[in-house]
């Protein structure tokens, strides 16, 4: 029981629970693989909610400039509103008078029905040691929250020596992490009257990234309780769990985030292949297959961290190279970058001269002619209106990015402000079959975050470069029998690499960040000999 004789008191009783079985022992712990073998024990105490959400940093955020963003760790979970505006009302007023309408609490004919509001489920939580880094950030000694004297299974958890209670804001980073039930605390973001409300609390000391991912997946996954897709944008560190590939396959998240990003380039208006994707497969389209794109995501973007024989992973679906974890973009996020990418490739070949361009405009049937419907872009002798196009634009701006991730800071690429609160509390009802249509607004919102980062002007050099290479297919007339031959190449499987290894030699002219980054990839996949 948090103690009621202080203001702000600092020392919390705590019980001490002995976990450990001796088998455990032979579990593979691995520090690098953020699994550094854990303590034998964890605690149980309680505190009131208001305070324990100030430890933890979560507390409602905006785009204030000079506004801290609660020191972002890479294992923040995304924030539901709706979920915690439910909670909220039923704590206020019970169940199942906090699923009525306003109208109907109004008229007084529901009164009996008001209950307590119960949450005797713990929030499971890990506290910070001295010395532990989140984003480069080590947190403060005094911001650390210490674990006391120990009197049998009793011991004391003291609170940093300056916690001043719901107002408090740390040195640097805060002491606690959130591993479960984010959202119950989020619920108390403004109330008031919670002193006297405490919250049971479930804490680990020092946990590893890998083991609080793997909490988090027992707790919420092995159950059912939630979609397992959604929790890869929950808790981004569950895409690169081996265990999870092992045992699941691709099937829980890798393809079913391939298709819902494939439709999302099908469904949102700025996508440059809005509506132009053939989404059933049919004989008769022009367009690139569902099953390309889903095919070439997976072999890009989203794949996994890379092996021994692939050193650079998907943007998407890989620990970045500055050892912080995978980025934890949204599903909305992921796909307003990659609209991005095209729309850039698209404005390219608007402005650009390049004789191949051209004799593309020549060949264009007259369906073709406007700018709206780029021949180079859309026509029908345009590798990028081809699964072999596609698959190279992908690798291509999936390699050269996830190169200057960490020089971009696109960690700060925050899902925080994108969704706005009212569309998913109209929409809480429904969470389990949300769909990609109904997110086109934070897709939108997302993409104009993009045009202010300095990403989008790294895109903005790319797809200048790219447009520079011949794209022509083999069937294009007027093209030599050289040409025919050498552009004959790409066809096939064995045409993805050597297209994506053409174009990392054309990117890798020049010093500015582009032709670095593309030397910097071709060493990273063994092509720098080829490039010489």
């Amino acid at each position: 029981m948090f103690p009621s004789n202080q203001t702000t008191p600092r020392i919390v009783p705590a019980l001490q629970v002995h976990q450990w079985l001796p088998v455990w022992d032979q579990v593979d712990y691995d520090a690098d693989s953020n699994r550094t073998k854990p303590e034998p024990i964890f605690y149980l105490f309680s505190m009131p909610a208001d305070k324990l959400k100030a430890l933890t940093g979560i507390y409602r955020r905006n785009t204030d400039k000079g506004k801290l963003r609660s020191q972002d760790t890479s294992i923040q979970r995304r924030h539901d509103v709706g979920r915690s505006t439910e909670i909220r009302e039923y704590v206020k007023f019970g169940f199942p008078y906090s699923d009525m309408t306003e109208a109907k609490r109004q008229s007084g004919d529901y009164g009996d029905l008001r209950k307590p509001g119960w949450l005797p489920t713990a929030i499971v939580v890990n506290l910070l040691k001295p010395g532990d880094q989140r984003n480069g950030v080590t947190i403060s000694e005094r911001d650390v929250i210490r674990v006391g004297p120990l009197n049998g299974s009793i011991c004391n958890i003291e609170l940093p020596e300056l916690f001043t209670g719901r107002d408090w804001r740390p040195d640097t980073i805060h002491p606690i992490e959130v591993i479960d039930g984010q959202h119950r605390l989020w619920a108390f973001d403004h109330a008031e009257n919670t002193d006297a409300y405490e919250l049971p609390v479930v804490a680990f000391c020092g946990l590893d990234f890998s083991w609080q991912a793997y909490l988090f997946w027992t707790i919420n996954i092995k159950p059912k309780r939630i979609n397992p897709s959604l929790a890869f944008d929950l808790y981004p560190l569950l895409r690169t769990e081996d265990w999870l590939e092992k045992f699941h396959g691709h099937s829980i998240y890798r393809e079913t985030r391939a298709q819902e990003l494939t439709e999302a380039l099908w469904v949102h208006e700025q996508s440059p292949w809005y509506q132009r994707i053939n989404m059933l497969g049919d004989a008769g389209s022009k367009s690139v297959t569902q099953n390309a794109w889903i095919h070439s995501l997976l072999s890009t973007y989203i794949k996994p961290f890379e092996t021994s024989r692939r050193s650079i992973g998907g943007l998407f679906g890989a620990p970045m190279p500055d050892k912080q974890g995978v980025l934890p973009w949204s599903r909305s996020q992921q796909a307003a970058f990659l609209i991005k990418v095209g729309k850039k490739v698209h404005e390219a070949l608007g402005v650009a001269d390049h004789a191949w361009i051209a004799q593309l405009r020549r060949a264009t049937p007259p369906s073709l002619e406007d700018e709206e419907m780029h021949p180079a872009f859309y026509g029908p002798f345009t590798l990028l209106n081809s699964d072999q196009g596609i698959r190279a634009l992908l690798y291509i701006t999936n390699d050269l990015c996830y190169m200057r991730a960490a020089e971009m800071q696109l960690r700060n690429y925050s899902a925080t402000e994108l969704e706005s609160e009212q569309e998913v509390i109209d929409d809480v009802q429904d969470s389990e079959s949300h769909s990609l249509a109904e997110d086109l607004g934070s897709i939108s919102r997302a993409i104009l975050q993009l045009e202010e980062m300095e990403v989008s002007r790294f895109l903005e050099n790319i797809a200048t470069r790219l447009v520079g290479f011949d794209w022509r297919t083999s069937s294009t007339p007027g093209l030599s029998a050289d040409e025919k031959q050498m552009k004959a190449a790409f066809r096939g499987n064995g045409g993805y690499r050597l297209l994506r290894e053409q174009l990392l030699r054309h990117m890798a002219i020049g010093d500015d960040a582009v032709g670095t980054a593309a030397r910097n990839a071709q060493h990273a996949l063994g092509y720098a000999n080829a490039s010489q």
